[in-house]
């Protein structure tokens, strides 16, 4: 999705053309996966960031195209929204002080953000929603001016025969409204990480993304509250899937955790994308077929919550990478880095396991356990490796904190590095204080007030210590 397009407005040739073109794309990506032509040269780590504008009233601040022109980043750029931006970080190889040079770029360049946003009355936030938004902060009026939004929106509604969106949210509090455009999806904001891995264990990797899912929705939950309403420990998991929700059937979701593990290989992904899914942006791009252009526009509009995603690097040679979208943005650049730390490292021992963990938790579960976790948090009970129930907080501390340190020693993690990032969630596990958790408590103590909550919040991000450590008064 963050490639450009030039216009909104497409004929039906248009989207003969297009898929004619995916067709071929799609065929030179399995040639490639049986020509094992993919690049590969250790595993590479990196992550996209989404955050908040938020202005003196701690509401959304729609300045991110002033920002943005005045930043000269190429690292940053706009979202749907135009109180959202993206932070893409850079690629590392995960071995030595990775992580800690992950987290000194992310802090460097909201550093930057931040000085120029404060000149425009603003300042950056990363929450999974900001508790101060409010619907009629969500309309078409706030959505960035590119044509790939305006076409989103027009071929979901078209997909919908124009029949409003339905967000209805059973939680703590019960949200039920109806929507008459997709900017329902600007409410939500993530921290995506991001995994090049060897194609040949490109679907054990899809596969193990998925079992990590619901512990680690459960571990970095921040989205408490929507609209004032307190829903689930992270309610951007249901508002994102009902937001762009086509409306037919399951199988054509555009948002989803998918219905298998990938069999043989991840091309199966790719070729889901090429029969099951409606092309909603149907722009004939002027790249070679070798780019994969269509593909992975294509893709861009498949929000698996774990996505496969093919890349291209300096040298133009293509490589593959999994999308990991079940976190959310926050509390703190720690904290981000901390759930990155544990991912990479549970992950690389996942895929190593002589026994696939695929064999023993059968999807429906793994399914199951992730909509359990965004609902319940760390108290979510769910079926694990050993066919048992146990809560997510016991499976990553008892099971996942140990495949994390173990995964990450042998990627070449120096020890300090290690005891230092997984610290953090050792702590937060403890304490059982996400994100969610701090901003439901504070509220407890201090009234349901969102924007003094938004402030608090805000002071404490400010000062950059991990969310276990923060106060409620």
């Amino acid at each position: 999705m963050g490639q450009e397009i030039l216009t909104s407005r497409f004929e039906p040739e248009d989207y003969a053309a297009f898929t004619e073109r995916l067709r071929a794309e799609t065929e030179l990506l399995a040639q490639w996966l049986a020509d094992a032509t993919l690049e590969y040269d250790g595993i590479t780590g990196g992550f996209e960031l989404e955050a908040w504008l938020v202005g003196p009233d701690m509401g959304p601040a729609p300045r991110v195209e002033a920002l943005l022109a005045r930043l000269k980043d190429p690292r940053v750029v706009p979202e749907l929204a135009t109180f959202n931006a993206e932070i893409n970080g850079g690629a590392a190889p995960l071995t030595t002080d990775a992580l800690s040079r992950l987290a000194v770029e992310l802090d460097a360049t909201l550093e930057r953000c931040n000085a120029i946003a404060g000149g425009l009355d603003a300042r950056v936030a990363l929450f999974g929603i900001l508790p101060t938004v409010a619907p009629a902060h969500l309309s078409v009026e706030h959505m960035t001016p590119r044509a790939r939004y305006r076409a989103l929106n027009d071929r979901i509604l078209a997909l919908r025969q124009e029949r409003p969106l339905v967000l209805d949210i059973q939680g703590r509090d019960h949200l039920h409204l109806e929507w008459q455009d997709v900017m329902l999806e600007s409410a939500a904001t993530s921290f995506q990480i991001h995994l090049k891995v060897p194609p040949d264990l490109g679907a054990r990797a899809y596969n193990a993304s998925k079992i990590l899912s619901a512990p680690l929705v459960a571990l970095g939950a921040n989205s408490p509250f929507l609209f004032g309403r307190d829903l689930w420990d992270e309610t951007r998991i249901p508002l994102f899937e009902q937001a762009v929700s086509v409306g037919g059937p399951l199988l054509e979701e555009r948002v989803g955790f998918g219905f298998r593990y990938a069999q043989r290989s991840i091309l199966e992904t790719f070729q889901a994308n090429l029969d099951r899914y409606p092309v909603l942006m149907p722009a004939l791009l002027d790249e070679p077929t070798e780019r994969l252009p269509h593909l992975r526009l294509h893709n861009g509009t498949i929000w698996r919550w774990n996505r496969p995603l093919i890349g291209f690097d300096d040298r133009g040679r293509p490589h593959l990478r999994i999308e990991h979208r079940v976190l959310p943005s926050g509390p703190t650049v720690s904290d981000c880095i901390a759930n990155a730390a544990l991912y990479f490292g549970a992950i690389w021992d996942l895929i190593r396991d002589p026994e696939p963990p695929e064999l023993r938790l059968p999807f429906r579960q793994a399914r199951a356990g992730f909509y359990t976790c965004a609902r319940e948090g760390l108290e979510g009970r769910i079926q694990w490796l050993d066919g048992q129930l146990h809560p997510a907080r016991a499976i990553l501390t008892q099971d996942l904190l140990p495949r994390a340190r173990a995964g990450l020693a042998d990627l070449g993690m120096d020890h300090a590095e290690i005891d230092h990032w997984l610290g953090i969630l050792d702590a937060r596990l403890e304490l059982g204080r996400t994100g969610a958790r701090w901003q439901r408590a504070w509220v407890d103590w201090h009234g349901s007030d969102m924007v003094a909550l938004t402030a608090a919040y805000l002071e404490r991000q400010r000062e950059g210590r991990p969310v276990h450590e923060w106060s409620l008064h």
